[in-house]
């Protein structure tokens, strides 16, 4: 009988809003991997034609997370790739919008799908399917010749911090695709017919907000107050300006105190303040697609969010919305970081399933994601960049793209970015549900401060958890 960890069945049954009756005496101890399922893993003979060794005559079965990104990209540009190279390949394609709630229970009964978009508020903890053993090493695939040119390794076509991000304890099991860019958005249109300039200082970003307050015409700020992970990721990415990289890195290595460092409490108190005085009226009780689709109307002028937005938003954005993004301005002279540093972090995760009946066949539907021409219209369609290098070559790219595009190109090497999300989904949660309630005023920086590192202590000592670093 094959079953998930503990805390990973638990934490997808609170997400799913289900309740789990308790674990029979069959429960696999956390860390083991699991029993294999009936059948092992299909693997067939490599060619030129089908580097990867996957199995023609058994199917590829696709799930697709139905968010920002919609599927439209996996049917109609990253299917039709393949089943164009493949065409006895069998493809079976699901979306949904719950990614835990309807695919967790084919892990937990040892029969998951080949290939899974992990993304989304109800993904799987990827911390705790790499401890059960339920994911495929990627190692093939990147060391496997690239879908255009069979000299070239995909890995070398690749951005390698993707690698890097996706890896646990050295191995990659996670293939992040789409090159998300953070900032603060805004409509070119708007700043332009009022004669405002996006802000590279945090005086003058918060005088920017009174100025917009007391216009009277629409709401400073906003952020999706449903979903707090659009704010905490503001607040650590301000830390990481003003104190360097490593104040991130200590908090994804559960380093004693990380969430106390001066930086963190610093960037809290600022967003502190903003969440006192310049929130659009309702802000904790909208999610992610009602405070957007309040900034396309103009009832709030400034928004956290990343490079997704511009697509999420299509279909309620003004023609003329001209959709922009800054980075978060200095916040002193001090600063570690210089103006323009992002964060900028290769996500949108993709796995393949250890267990499934077809794992090469996932294999060689990435491989065929990471091609020029696979990666190159998923930007154009979505409106995402990707870790394809040179994807975006001769590609007609929206406004906001292009404005992410260029603030990414001069941030250079002025990136920061943050993993405990991926490793420890409770972190995450807690650090989420805190963020909100400080912003609400009902925590203090300290207890905000707290409460996170009360969390991270638990986590570093639970044995059962098992431990990353960076």
């Amino acid at each position: 009988m094959t079953h998930l960890s503990r805390r990973e069945l638990l934490r997808s049954a609170v997400l799913a809003g289900i309740a789990l009756p308790a674990l029979s005496a069959c429960a696999t101890p956390a860390g083991s991997g699991g029993a294999s399922p009936a059948a092992a893993p299909a693997v067939g003979a490599t060619s030129a034609a089908n580097p990867l060794g996957f199995v023609e005559d058994k199917p590829l079965e696709i799930w697709i997370f139905d968010g920002g990104l919609g599927d439209a990209y996996a049917k109609d540009i990253h299917e039709q790739l393949i089943k164009a190279k493949h065409p006895k390949l069998e493809i079976k394609h699901n979306a949904t919008k719950e990614i835990a709630k309807t695919l967790q229970p084919r892990f937990a009964g040892g029969n998951p799908p080949e290939f899974i978009n992990n993304s989304g508020a109800n993904q799987m903890d990827f911390g705790a399917l790499v401890q059960d053993g339920q994911l495929a090493d990627l190692t093939p695939l990147y060391d496997a010749p690239s879908w255009d040119d069979p000299n070239v390794k995909v890995r070398d076509t690749i951005d390698p911090v993707a690698i890097e991000l996706g890896s646990y304890d050295g191995k990659p099991y996670v293939l992040n695709y789409a090159n998300t860019i953070w900032g603060i958005w805004y409509s070119q249109k708007l700043f332009d017919d009022n004669g405002w300039q996006p802000p590279k200082t945090w005086a003058e970003f918060l005088k920017l907000c009174e100025t917009i307050k007391k216009s009277g015409k629409t709401a400073p700020f906003t952020y999706a107050g449903k979903h707090p992970y659009y704010i905490y990721e503001a607040i650590l990415t301000l830390a990481a300006k003003i104190g360097g990289k490593d104040v991130l890195k200590n908090i994804d290595n559960l380093e004693d105190g990380a969430w106390k460092a001066e930086p963190v409490k610093q960037a809290a108190t600022a967003f502190a303040e903003l969440g006192s005085k310049y929130l659009l009226q309702g802000t904790a009780g909208l999610d992610h697609v009602q405070t957007q689709t309040a900034h396309n109307k103009g009832q709030v002028a400034m928004l956290p969010c990343g490079s997704w937005v511009e697509n999420e938003q299509k279909d309620s954005t003004p023609a003329d919305f001209g959709y922009a993004m800054f980075p978060l301005p200095d916040f002193g002279s001090s600063d570690a970081l210089p103006y323009g540093t992002l964060h900028a972090q290769p996500g949108e995760e993709y796995i393949v399933s250890a267990k499934s009946a077809n794992p090469r066949a996932g294999m060689e539907y990435m491989r065929a994601m990471l091609s020029k021409d696979g990666a190159g219209k998923f930007m154009e369609l979505v409106s995402t960049l990707t870790v394809v290098k040179g994807a975006g070559e001769g590609r007609t790219l929206k406004p906001g793209l292009k404005s992410a595009s260029a603030a990414l190109t001069a941030a250079g090497d002025n990136t920061v970015w943050f993993l405990f999300r991926k490793w420890y989904a409770e972190m995450h949660d807690e650090v989420a549900a805190a963020s909100g309630q400080l912003m609400n005023g009902k925590l203090t920086v300290d207890q905000w401060m707290d409460r996170a590192q009360k969390k991270a202590d638990a986590i570093k000592n639970d044995s059962s958890v098992k431990k990353f670093k960076r």
